[in-house]
């Protein structure tokens, strides 16, 4: 080879140098000489966190929660179905009732994300007190009591009516306006008395038709679901074999170093390809 191909080659080598340290090497954080908020992923509270003080004033939540605690709704066809059976206890039907109000008012009928949503939704939290029942159960206890949780969807949609909301969340009265005119008119005729009557009730009957659609699409998703990733998964759960954090970052490690040597061979080939180019284009 030539003088003119060698010095070609070695200037085309400096042109295409790449560090290896930019391929293989230890990549410094990202922003590590800038200045951000503090920010510690594995922070300890240092004191107990109050899960009601999570939200900001006058969440839904909150409502849905008064709703429950505040005995507004009459949960007492629920309790009643219990007895004093051996083994682990129940969840409290308030929690569960809370949990399907708020997921149903929010456009969560699945009880799979709705076990989801115990443990990433802060909302949620709230409201089941930090505790998280699986969406097994979940589905149980909306079967066992679906008649009893219709009528408290219709009770809850009643006193959003009266409370001046056009709805709960996303279950709206679909421009059904309750009307108690026996007490909004004092000096009402019999037959006037007569007519409201009827068109409560027809009202009321639309309401209760339409939770029960509801309770009906969450149980057709649930059956969905069961099918589409069996009985016993959720759906979203990791492989296997990323459930503990140390084969986590061992897994994501080995995914890295693959890919960087990936790159380093692309990068190999891309100058030896460039090389031998040179080389036959000053031979000619």
């Amino acid at each position: 080879m030539g003088a003119a191909a060698v010095e070609a080659v070695e200037g085309q080598g400096r042109l295409v140098e790449v560090e290896p340290s930019a391929l293989v090497g230890e990549r410094r954080p990202a922003g590590e000489e800038k200045t951000f908020r503090s920010y510690d992923p594995e922070q300890v509270l240092l004191l107990s966190p109050v899960l009601s003080e999570w939200l900001p004033e006058g969440h839904l939540a909150y409502f849905v929660s008064d709703l429950v605690e505040t005995g507004a709704l009459d949960l007492s066809a629920i309790y009643d179905s219990y007895g004093e059976g051996r083994g682990y206890p129940p969840y409290d039907p308030r929690l569960m009732v809370k949990l399907l109000v708020y997921g149903y008012a929010t456009g969560v009928a699945s009880s799979r994300k709705l076990e989801r949503a115990t443990f990433e939704d802060v909302a949620v939290r709230m409201l089941c007190a930090d505790q998280h029942p699986d969406y097994r159960s979940i589905a149980r206890f909306r079967g066992r009591h679906l008649e009893a949780l219709g009528e408290l969807f219709v009770q809850a949609l009643r006193l959003c009516e009266r409370a001046e909301l056009v709805g709960l969340g996303t279950l709206a009265l679909d421009g059904t306006k309750l009307r108690a005119n026996a007490s909004r008119h004092k000096a009402m005729s019999y037959e006037r008395m007569l007519r409201a009557e009827a068109q409560l009730d027809a009202e009321i009957a639309e309401i209760r038709a339409n939770v029960r659609a509801l309770l009906s699409e969450a149980e057709a998703v649930d059956a969905a679901e069961d099918e589409r990733y069996g009985p016993d998964r959720r759906g979203d759960e990791l492989p296997e074999q990323l459930q503990r954090r140390e084969q986590r970052l061992e897994r994501i490690r080995e995914a890295k170093r693959a890919l960087e040597a990936e790159a380093a061979a692309r990068e190999e080939a891309r100058r030896a390809g460039a090389c031998a180019f040179f080389c036959v284009s000053v031979g000619d």
